[in-house]
């Protein structure tokens, strides 16, 4: 999606939210909570990947990505962070209690 076809699908529920320079590859969706606005969301390993196509060793990358974006709050509208977890497959799991 474009910046403005971001622009476009937050606007419906918060024209308020803010976006991340650059990084629109990396945006994965909407975050909704009760009784808060909602916020862009993008992927932390997708951003990791174009700060590298830019230039960026993997170090420079994930050290630019949580000073400037994730360590950067500009108030209850700052973009959310989805770090990904691996699936664990086959985990036995004691619905017992």
């Amino acid at each position: 999606m474009t910046r403005d076809e971001i622009a476009a699908l937050l606007a419906e529920e918060n024209p308020e939210a803010l976006l991340a320079d650059g990084l629109e590859d990396a945006f994965v969706g909407l975050a909704r909570r009760c009784g808060q606005p909602t916020l862009a969301v993008y992927d932390c390993g997708l951003c990791i990947n174009i700060l590298m196509r830019d230039g960026m060793s993997e170090d420079e990358a994930e050290e630019y990505l949580e000073f400037n974006s994730i360590g950067a709050w500009a108030g209850e509208h700052t973009p959310l962070w989805l770090v990904r977890v691996e699936r664990i497959e086959n985990v036995d799991i004691d619905h017992s209690r």
